[in-house]
Formats: structure tokens, C-alpha cells, sequence
């Protein structure tokens, strides 16, 4: 296969379709005792039910949605800390589009923007760059969220500005890493996770490697995978075989994209500008060792927490969920979106309560998006 089209191809999607089915009916599973795979990647959610690939295999399979959405994993305290920072006297705040919306405690991004703060949406670091540039009486923070996927290009722009002298340019590093929630969720008792499709973009930065641990420590299957249907069907018969086969490895489905190396170059920025914290809190997991990034003291005039004595530089602060919001229960697999007595209802992408309705990645966004509000009423 060669193109995109060709992984959308419905008489492929079968003949895959069918070897999984027989590989179920091999293992024994059923509807109430199904093998249980986690796609951590909240791109390969929205695929799912985008698909329906959810309806297309056989009841003996369950998908379980994984903390694979940057923006949905934020706690509520660091958007808190984005709209702090907004509100500082001669700053430009500039953030990715999905976390306008993100609520806070008392507001999110977008109502500060409307209350007059100047809050922009951009499209990357470099553009934010850009800003402090033709702003240069102005401080630019740029909001940097996101898995490895998003690290290089905050690296790349920091030491961009480093060697463009630009002063009035700092990032609120928000950053995390796949691996650890990932152990966080194998070691909690009350989450059954059979296999794992993992997620391609992190990969094509990191390779395969630093998944290692899933196969080695705790037994389970990983396949890394595309994010075309025929690329998640086959990805997840590749762990549905493993464990027919009674092993465990780490396998590359996403081979035409991700290296099993991943990119050195971008791997090589990363390791020049960020350190790693000694914890960061996720929601609806708590405070993970060693999960997110920090800017090194070498690039300290680029870090706004230090700049402006603010998030995990001044001491975290816990902000609790609104009431009955049930995302953190969602992201660890133990229930599925419409089970939350507010999805649909008081939390729908209109009004969001929490921001799993509200990114593009978000468990609950796919299934209101597909229908799934529709099994929440019945």
C-alpha cells in the first residue's frame, strides 16, 4: 500500500475484519469476557467511531480509551495558571485551538480573552516567535502543550530565540510523556487492560523503544499504529495474535512513517532544552513521577514560570473537578464517556464541564460527536 486512500480500502477492512474475528473466537473471548485493548491515543479514539470500528468487530473486543489527549489530561490548576498569566499587565498570550475552551476553576482562556485579555490562537511556536518580534514592547507567552509529538518544535523555537536575541519571548511549558501514565495505569488494580495500540505521531519522534517496559515488565502486547482504519484493524489483530500466542512484544504497524528509532534530530533539541520534572499532576491520575518537562536553567529566561513566578516554580496547586464530572474515570478506562451522569446534558461541546468534551482528541467529544449520546440515553 502507498496511499491514503488504500488504508480506507472496505475490501481490505474486511479480509481484516474476518482474521480478527477468528483470532477472538481462537482466544475464547466473549462479550462478557472480552480482551480489553486500550488505544492510548486520543487521534485513534475519534478514528475509531469516526469508522465504526467500534460496531465492525465482533462483540468479544473492547476498545478502551487510553490518556492520550494533551489537552484532556491537563488539571484544571495549570489552566488556572494560563489564564494568570493572560491577565499580567503587557502580555500576549498565545495558545494552540483546542484549549480555549479548556475550563478552569473560575473561567477558561477564551471568557479571559472576552473579559480583554490578549489571548491569540496560533498555529505553532514559531509563530508566537513571530509575535514577540514585531511586538517587542509586548511579553509573548506561548502555552506549550502536548505529548512528544509537539516537544521539538518548543525546543526548536526557544533556541531560535535564543540565538535571535529575543527577549520578550518565554513558553509556559506544559509538556508530558506517553510512557509514564502508561505504567501509572498497568499498576493500578482496577484498570483490565489486555493490549495497547500506541500511538503514532509520539512514535515518529521517539521510535518504539521507550515502550519496551509494557512488554517486558507487565507482559502486554504494543503495537504502534496509523491512524487509517485499515491501519487500526491491523493493528489491533497484531495484538490480538501476540496474545494467542501467548507472548509479548513491541511491534511497528506505522513502519511506512515511524523509524524504530525514532528521530534523532528531534530527539537531540529535546534533550538540549528540557529537563524532566520530578512529578506533574494529570487529571484524573494525580501527580506522576517523572511524566513532564521542564525548560532547562540554561534556557531559564525563556521559561514564563520563572519569568513570571508562577505553576510548579511557586509550588502546584490542586483545583478540584466540578461536581459529578467524571473525566478522570474516563481516561483510565473504568468507565466509558456516557456512563458520566453529565454527559450530554450539563456537558456537551456547547457548555463543556470538562475537557474531554472539549478537545478535538477527547474520548467524550468522539462519542457525542458519533452517537454516542444517544446510547447515554437509552
Amino acid at each position: 500500500m502507498k496511499y491514503a486512500d488504500e488504508f480506507r480500502d472496505p475490501v481490505a477492512a474486511k479480509a481484516v475484519l474476518s482474521a480478527i474475528s477468528n483470532v477472538i473466537d481462537e482466544i475464547g473471548a466473549t462479550a462478557d469476557e472480552p480482551v480489553s485493548i486500550m488505544e492510548i491515543c486520543g487521534g485513534h479514539t475519534h478514528a475509531i467511531f469516526r469508522y465504526g470500528l467500534d460496531k465492525l468487530t465482533p462483540p468479544g473486543l473492547e476498545f478502551i480509551h487510553g490518556p492520550g489527549c494533551p489537552v484532556c489530561v491537563l488539571p484544571m490548576s495549570r489552566v488556572d495558571e494560563c489564564v494568570e498569566l493572560a491577565e499580567q499587565p503587557n502580555v500576549i498570550f498565545t495558545t494552540f485551538g483546542d484549549a480555549m475552551r479548556v475550563p478552569g476553576s473560575k473561567k477558561s482562556l477564551l471568557q479571559a480573552k472576552a473579559e480583554g485579555c490578549d489571548i491569540r490562537m496560533v498555529y505553532s511556536p514559531l509563530d508566537a516567535l513571530e509575535l514577540a518580534r514585531k511586538n517587542p514592547d509586548k511579553e509573548v507567552i506561548f502555552f506549550a502543550l502536548g505529548f512528544e509529538t509537539t516537544t521539538p518544535s518548543t525546543a526548536l523555537s526557544i533556541q531560535q530565540a535564543e540565538a535571535d536575541k529575543v527577549t520578550n519571548f518565554s513558553v509556559f511549558c506544559n509538556h508530558i510523556t506517553v510512557p509514564p501514565p502508561i505504567k501509572a495505569l498497568l499498576q493500578d488494580p482496577y484498570v483490565k487492560i489486555d493490549g495497547f495500540v500506541g500511538p503514532g505521531h509520539v512514535s515518529m519522534v521517539i521510535g518504539i523503544e521507550p515502550y519496551r517496559f509494557i512488554a517486558r515488565d507487565f507482559g502486554k502486547p504494543i503495537v504502534v499504529a496509523g491512524f487509517e482504519p485499515v491501519d487500526l484493524l491491523q493493528s489491533v489483530l497484531m495484538v490480538l495474535k501476540q496474545i494467542a500466542d501467548g507472548r509479548a512484544d513491541v511491534e511497528n504497524q506505522y513502519s511506512r512513517v515511524v523509524p524504530d528509532e525514532g528521530n534523532p534530530v528531534a530527539i537531540a533539541a529535546c534533550d538540549d532544552v528540557y529537563d524532566m520534572r520530578e512529578k506533574f499532576e494529570w487529571r484524573g491520575l494525580g501527580e506522576i513521577d517523572s511524566s513532564g518537562l521542564k525548560i532547562r536553567e540554561k534556557y531559564a529566561a525563556f521559561d514564563a514560570e520563572q519569568k513570571f513566578k508562577i505553576g510548579y516554580g511557586a509550588g502546584p496547586r490542586n483545583v478540584a473537578e466540578p461536581d459529578g464530572c467524571r473525566c478522570g474515570d474516563v481516561m483510565t478506562g473504568r468507565i466509558k464517556p456516557h456512563a458520566c451522569p453529565k454527559f450530554g446534558g450539563a456537558c456537551n461541546p456547547e457548555t463543556p464541564l470538562g475537557a474531554l468534551m472539549v478537545s478535538s482528541e477527547g474520548a467524550c467529544a468522539a462519542y457525542f460527536q458519533y452517537g454516542g449520546y444517544r446510547e447515554a440515553a437509552e
